[in-house]
């Protein structure tokens, strides 16, 4: 039976979203009933998916077993009791407590690649995942980065897929909240990366005393106040701390940028998202010449920094 924690009844539910207690004949049948239900219940998209059509995908294929990349040959087959009646507490989950799919399957895609997901850290999302794809290029030439550093890791996709995308790279992953590292530590030994990629609790860069890095990429908080009071349910589910950053969203990105040339080799590159925030520091910054990267692949407000770059920009902050 669905849970019922919200206070409304099973039949309740299944009324309203036109979701039948009966097992579906196929997976198509029961395909029609999951995209129906979160059509009708306006949820928000922005946790690895983008439409009702592609989550109730992802959804139904996670809750029978069935691959994600499934052609249309799976719609014919039988949908098993158990696998229908998890289909219809997922959907309860995420229509009436708004929790992010990611949360309840509890997987997540990043660069391509899977990672384990929960509460304990941000579902992943970010636009550096295709600078680590196109291997920081144009801005890095000749022979590949030998260090990384992922700040403000989460879950440690970033740090991660970097690795896995350079075989001969060394990751340093770090975060301030111990949950989110256990959660990242997880994931890299999922991978098979415990010789190339540690995990270390860190407030920004305090513990990185002494370290230099080729690239920092960083996806720090950086929500601010007006938008995370107006933000959907969904992201209420996530951890508070990894989402804003001030009344200007931009706290924790003044600070990395007035720490990071003490951590950058000298053509070492960072990396910066700040997402809707990016105006905000581009006027704070205004008169530099400053470089915001445009992806191919969607995604906005990441900011490019070269080391040479950094002394100017601290002083800019200053003023």
């Amino acid at each position: 039976m669905v849970a019922t924690s919200s206070g409304r009844s099973n039949e309740t539910f299944l009324s309203d979203y036109a979701l039948s207690e009966q097992v579906p004949a196929t997976l198509g049948d029961a395909l029609d009933q999951t995209y129906s239900a979160l059509q009708k219940a306006e949820v928000f998209f922005g946790h690895g998916s983008d439409s009702a059509w592609d989550e109730a995908v992802f959804l139904l294929l996670s809750a029978v077993g069935q691959p994600l990349d499934s052609g249309d040959e799976v719609l014919a087959l039988s949908v098993a009791g158990d696998s229908w009646e998890k289909v219809l507490g997922w959907l309860h989950a995420r229509i009436i407590l708004r929790r992010p799919l990611p949360y309840l399957t509890g997987q997540a895609w990043f660069a391509g690649m899977e990672f384990k997901c929960d509460e304990r850290a941000l579902v992943p999302r970010s636009p550096i995942a295709e600078v680590i794809r196109n291997g920081y290029a144009p801005w890095w030439t000749g022979d590949g980065p030998k260090s990384l550093l992922d700040l403000c890791c989460g879950g440690g996709c970033i740090g991660i897929a970097a690795a896995a995308y350079q075989e001969d790279l060394q990751v340093v992953i770090a975060d301030i909240d111990t949950d989110a590292l256990s959660l990242a530590r997880e994931n890299i030994g999922i991978h098979e990366l415990t010789g190339r990629v540690t995990a270390v609790q860190s407030d920004l860069m305090d513990e990185l005393a002494g370290q230099r890095f080729d690239i920092i990429l960083t996806n720090p908080p950086y929500v601010d106040a007006a938008d995370l009071a107006s933000m959907p349910a969904e992201f209420q589910a996530e951890p508070p701390q990894g989402l804003g950053s001030g009344e200007d969203g931009l706290d924790m990105a003044r600070r990395i940028l007035r720490e990071a040339g003490e951590h950058l080799t000298k053509r070492g590159l960072l990396f910066l998202e700040v997402g809707n925030s990016w105006e905000a520091l581009d006027a704070e910054l205004s008169g530099l010449s400053l470089t915001w990267i445009e992806f191919s692949e969607g995604g906005h407000g990441v900011l490019l920094v070269r080391a040479e770059e950094l002394p100017e920009i601290v002083q800019a902050l200053a003023r």
